[in-house]
């Protein structure tokens, strides 16, 4: 835990720092960041200003892009600094700042659509061995008629194709998912799956639950969220970079033990602080003030925060916050909070936690647009009860009582009892805040004035040195 909010002083200033590799070789730019395509996007669509946004791994090539796009459109091109949440979400607010009117965004992507800017998504081609790739296959898989769903990581998407052709004439029962960029037109068919930005149709009788998972890609938090998502399926996956297939050993009923467990602090929780950890994917401000809703009438506070990338130094600011739940896209939802000073949960964790009309049944939702209205795992919030006829329920981490049921939905006026109090003899009205309220339990409140009341003394020379070893440390020990 400690060194989640201290580093080592000496090891931060001797670190050499170096210019991260290339991702593409300079004679293939061209190809790997299909120039052609990206091009013909911002002269058909008429943009003057377009916003290029890497990752940092292809950070070293922006600018050779960059010039040759402008060469290319006659558009201005901006390349964005450090994104302001993940990489892998469109940077709408960074995109913004310039006055782009698209944007090209390059490398991994989590595919969530987008809000008011148009986007072309280019993955970057990396290399698959498909040949390797089809050996894997066939030793995962030695029975033909297995039912297989083929995903891939965005990058080697391109290569898919290729591998269809190879494995389609031996195994007829298998399927490829198709990559989507934002939502697609119309309603889902029967059998059809909508997720994460892949598409794909089952068309077994017993649906995906008939199906093994074979994911092409590296070990990341993509294949978590399937795996979560799809926790019925067997996984197995390969890994380009290895050359290597391999049963995926993940554990996914343990890990969602741990989610489970966050649900019972959620339950226990009276604070809850809603952490803006996206400004791009459609449907964010719905999620918030649905989950402010969510809170009230479940009898907690909620703070909103929007603090950039979480990090436990960061949320350590918040002692009074019991639980935070981030909402992001779905692959940046599935944060390991275990060296943050309180829990993340996700949307759909909390929900759990303050909806008594949503049970747990098997099935991990990641992507918070699946709770809202009109989505297909959308719960409608119960009546509320009176406490007098509300089921007692009891902690299983603290062992006490606590309240489940919910309030009824605050009016549009608010009780002057209960936010007005007498600030002084004047009968002056102030608001009651509850952070204040916290703050006045604390024992260090910062630093105060006190006007009239220090007495003036000359100055003196203070200590010397940096904060963890001040010179005269060692003599007044």
């Amino acid at each position: 835990m400690a060194a989640a909010f201290s580093s080592d002083a000496e090891a931060a200033l001797g670190r050499e720092l170096r210019a991260p590799v290339a991702a593409a070789p300079q004679s293939d730019l061209d190809g790997f960041y299909e120039m052609g395509r990206a091009a013909a996007f911002v002269r058909d669509g008429g943009f003057r200003k377009v916003a290029l946004q890497f990752p940092d791994e292809l950070l070293a090539n922006a600018v050779e892009v960059a010039g040759r796009m402008e060469a290319a459109t006659g558009a201005e091109m901006y390349v964005l600094g450090d994104t302001t949440y993940g990489s892998c979400c469109v940077d709408e607010v960074a995109a913004e700042h310039v006055g782009a009117e698209a944007v090209l965004h390059y490398g991994p992507a989590c595919l969530s659509p987008c809000r008011k800017l148009p986007v072309l998504h280019i993955f970057g081609q990396q290399p698959l061995d498909v040949v390797r790739c089809t050996e894997a296959f066939r030793e995962l898989y030695p029975e033909q008629q297995s039912c297989v769903v083929v995903l891939s990581d965005v990058v080697y998407a391109h290569a898919m194709g290729e591998l269809e052709q190879r494995l389609r004439p031996e195994y007829p029962n298998i399927i490829f998912s198709r990559l989507v960029c934002g939502d697609p037109p119309g309603p889902a068919v029967p059998g059809e799956e909508r997720k994460f930005g892949r598409q794909f149709l089952v068309e077994a009788a017993g649906g995906l639950q008939d199906y093994a998972m074979f994911y092409v890609g590296a070990e990341g938090l993509a294949l978590t969220s399937f795996m979560l998502t799809w926790n019925c399926c067997p996984f197995s996956s390969f890994n380009p970079t290895t050359g290597c297939g391999r049963r995926e050993t993940l554990n996914v009923n343990r890990a969602l033990m741990r989610r489970l467990y966050l649900v019972e602090r959620a339950r226990d929780a009276s604070v809850v602080g809603i952490l803006v950890g996206t400004l791009g994917v459609a449907g964010y401000l719905t999620v918030l003030q649905h989950l402010r809703e969510l809170l009230c009438r479940a009898g907690k506070r909620s703070y909103t925060l929007a603090v950039g990338k979480p990090n436990p130094a960061k949320l350590a600011n918040f002692l009074e916050v019991d639980i935070f739940v981030l909402v992001a896209c779905a692959q940046n939802s599935l944060l390991d909070s275990s060296d943050f000073y309180r829990p993340v949960v996700t949307p759909y964790e909390l929900e759990l936690a303050c909806n008594p009309a949503r049970e747990w049944t098997g099935h991990y939702l990641t992507d918070f647009r699946d709770l809202l209205p009109g989505a297909c795992a959308h719960v409608e919030l119960p009546p509320a009860v009176p406490a007098a006829q509300a089921v007692p329920d009891v902690s299983l981490i603290t062992g006490k009582m606590r309240a489940t049921h919910l309030c009824d939905p605050p009016t549009s006026q608010p009780s002057p009892s209960t936010t007005l109090a007498c600030r002084d003899q004047t009968r002056a009205l102030v608001e009651i805040s509850p952070a204040a309220s916290f703050l006045e339990s604390r024992s260090w409140q910062g630093l105060e004035q006190q006007l009239g009341q220090t007495p003036i003394s000359k100055a003196v020379q203070g200590r010397r040195g940096i904060a963890i070893a001040y010179e005269d440390e060692g003599c007044e020990q």
